[in-house]
């Protein structure tokens, strides 16, 4: 099903007085209602989870120091009376890092996953699409000195090479590391606490999030730091909050930033302005990404809730948004299908979910 048709499966929700109750139903009622398909279970939190590119599976990381690869689902013949069952793992190692699974990604093409740690490591490991399993020898990176909490690939088109960015506690510095020799050759120095989000859209430009309340950009053409921006998330004030979030949309023109005080930051990165900070969590946003088309913007905070925020229309007026989906404890993540209407959420209740629409 093609993007255009998901999208006018929920065109419930683009009523611009769409307004939430207290259980996050809309109060005209048309709440977009996501089936909880498969859960996973685990014996601990379960921090990440992240699909394969190309969609056919997922990758799931857990305080249990579990790694997971699960198969993703038919969902053609989802039917509203569905029962949640548990999805197919297709792999499964324990003891995948010596401490809990933090953060994960894989390269665009798929070929590549890297999982982050509080035991200061970041793994890469060579993956086959067609098997579902790991290939060759791992190769653990050990330049951090506190949590790696969070991981994303560019790709270096002058030398064809992917390169490995990663983030976190200790020193409060950015390491780029060259896939192909799994050696680290870049500190990214300018962050003042800890880093709590890395994002990449494309091309050698990402952003980052962190404890001192700022976002940066980098460039890797010019080895540094391009612009610094800090979200304000108190009105009338310039005051911000811990950035526990960062996402930007394909095009490079939107920023959303996730904060540890509930908020979420609009700010067009063309016009170096923000359109507006609105709250659509009653606690910390701790994960954004945008859908596929990039029309609407899922949410996850310590609320125990995910939220879908409609981003068609004015950017500087009042959004649109509502609670699709639930756990019983902090909701730590949540990503997209990279092509279809569903996602996936990470939880401390010790479950990842993927949840869809059923078809009309």
């Amino acid at each position: 099903m093609s993007i255009s048709e998901e999208i006018s499966r929920t065109k419930k929700i683009k009523t611009k007085n769409t307004r939430q109750d207290g259980d996050g139903q809309s109060s005209n009622g048309n709440r977009p209602r996501f089936l909880p398909v498969t859960t996973l279970e685990d014996v601990q939190a379960i921090r990440c989870a992240e699909f394969h590119p190309q969609g056919s599976l997922y990758a799931v990381g857990s305080n249990s120091k579990t790694l997971r690869i699960c198969a993703y689902p038919k969902l053609h013949d989802l039917r509203d009376d569905h029962k949640t069952c548990q999805p197919t793992v297709l792999f499964k190692r324990t003891k995948h890092h010596k401490g809990s699974i933090y953060c994960m990604a894989w390269t665009p093409i798929g070929d590549l996953l890297a999982t982050g740690s509080n035991d200061k490591t970041v793994k890469l490991m060579k993956f086959n699409n067609d098997t579902a399993n790991f290939e060759g020898q791992e190769i653990e990176l050990a330049m951090h000195d506190g949590t790696v909490r969070d991981v994303c690939f560019l790709e270096d088109t002058s030398n064809k090479s992917s390169l490995l960015i990663s983030g976190g506690a200790g020193d409060c510095k950015i390491y780029v590391t060259d896939c192909a020799t799994g050696q680290p050759y870049q500190a990214l120095s300018g962050h003042s606490g800890h880093i709590l989000s890395l994002y990449n859209w494309g091309g050698v430009i990402f952003a980052s999030g962190s404890q001192d309340r700022t976002v940066r950009f980098w460039d890797l053409r010019t080895r540094g730091c391009v612009n610094v921006i800090t979200p304000t998330t108190v009105t009338a004030t310039r005051q911000g909050s811990p950035v526990a979030a960062v996402c930007v949309d394909p095009s490079g023109r939107l920023l959303v930033s996730g904060h540890e005080d509930s908020s979420c930051v609009l700010y067009d990165i063309r016009g170096t302005r923000t359109l507006q900070c609105f709250k659509p969590h009653a606690s910390d946003v701790r994960s954004i990404r945008f859908s596929p088309s990039a029309y609407y913007l899922l949410t996850a905070g310590y609320d125990n809730k995910l939220v879908l925020t409609d981003l068609q229309g004015d950017l500087t007026a009042p959004l649109p948004s509502v609670v699709v989906a639930q756990h019983q404890d902090k909701v730590i993540s949540g990503r997209w299908h990279p092509a279809e209407f569903s996602f996936l959420s990470t939880s401390a209740d010790k479950t990842s979910t993927l949840w869809a629409l059923p078809p009309i």
